[in-house]
């Protein structure tokens, strides 16, 4: 493929109902910026007929590539396959539910224009999600936003606009657990947003469940925030100060005031507290030592089963 102005990397699991609104109103709007773009669906593994609907509009578009994963490896994951093969000056990431609007790519475009390596969507309302789902996201945002040591956008998904060297930088960072938003922070650059409306899914139901939106919030603040192992080990400390005066206080009590501290009571309740604190504190350490783990191991990140990019064989690398 030789370098566009412009490419769209679409992750798709189970999308099938979407996906030719999707390229219609993806295509409308990107013909209006430049005729030098391609489109480049990420099939991560869909079990419905997604794959036969991406390889009927690759053969009526040759703008349309697509790259068929050998099983679900994850949102996170498809998208990084994309940027691996993405040829174009700025790259845009959008997803195949089309909760968000193709048609804010101009506006995203004519932002990056204005000499930004990042310009995200920001949004406003979140159409059609509970209140349960709003309220979590909102607090999560926040939360990691106190827990990261850079700037890290507030109330932004993946749906955004990058450069050519923001794609780069991000395809040589070699961790498994991926966490894109935060990658893309991380590498500061002059990043900016636009302000839209998130829209109400139009077919389907959503491949995030609440495990893996709770697995995703893990991977962001595990990777890139050490403060759960200083709360851990302060919490531990004081756990263990407050034990010291315990202790200080019952031999006082029994040798000063001849008042022996009893109750099976306070000992199960003391008992059951310090064990959940031990078990919280070998779970968040687990969680550093499983990302350990698994980028030890070396394992490729994703299988490419088929696809029409020529050189699939041989990813783009950054020198």
């Amino acid at each position: 493929m030789q370098e566009n102005e412009l490419s769209i990397i679409i992750p798709v699991y189970n999308e099938s109902g979407n996906l030719q609104m999707l390229y219609d109103r993806i295509k409308n709007t990107v013909n209006s910026i430049t005729e030098h773009y391609e489109i480049l669906f990420v099939n991560d593994g869909s079990s419905d007929d997604s794959l036969l609907k991406i390889l009927e509009l690759s053969q009526s578009d040759s703008r349309v590539y697509y790259l068929n994963l050998s099983r679900n490896f994850g949102h996170q994951i498809a998208v990084s396959a994309g940027l691996e093969y993405s040829n174009a000056r700025c790259t845009v990431i959008i997803d195949s539910d089309l909760q968000d609007p193709p048609e804010l790519i101009s506006e995203l475009y004519a932002k990056f224009n204005e000499g930004f390596d990042v310009v995200y969507a920001k949004r406003q309302k979140r159409i059609g999600e509970s209140i349960f789902k709003k309220i979590t996201a909102k607090l999560y945002y926040r939360v990691l936003k106190k827990m990261v040591s850079f700037d890290i956008p507030l109330d932004a998904g993946d749906f955004r606009i990058v450069s050519k060297k923001v794609v780069e930088a991000i395809n040589k960072m070699p961790e498994q657990n991926k966490y894109l938003r935060g990658q893309i922070a991380w590498l500061g650059l002059k990043q900016t947003h636009v302000l839209y409306s998130r829209d109400s899914r139009k077919h389907g139901t959503s491949g995030y469940s609440y495990g893996k939106m709770i697995r995703l919030a893990f991977d962001g603040i595990t990777g890139f925030s050490d403060k759960p192992l200083l709360f851990v080990s302060r919490l531990g400390f004081l756990i263990s100060f407050f034990s010291f005066l315990l202790i200080i206080y019952a031999v006082f009590s029994h040798y000063a005031l001849e008042q022996t501290i009893t109750g099976w009571t306070s000992l199960i309740m003391s008992a059951a507290f310090i064990g959940g604190i031990q078990l919280l504190s070998i779970g968040v350490i687990g969680e550093y030592i499983s990302r350990i783990n698994v980028n030890v191991k070396g394992r490729p990140l994703y299988i490419v089963d088929t696809t029409n990019i020529e050189t699939i064989s041989t990813p783009k690398k950054t020198d």
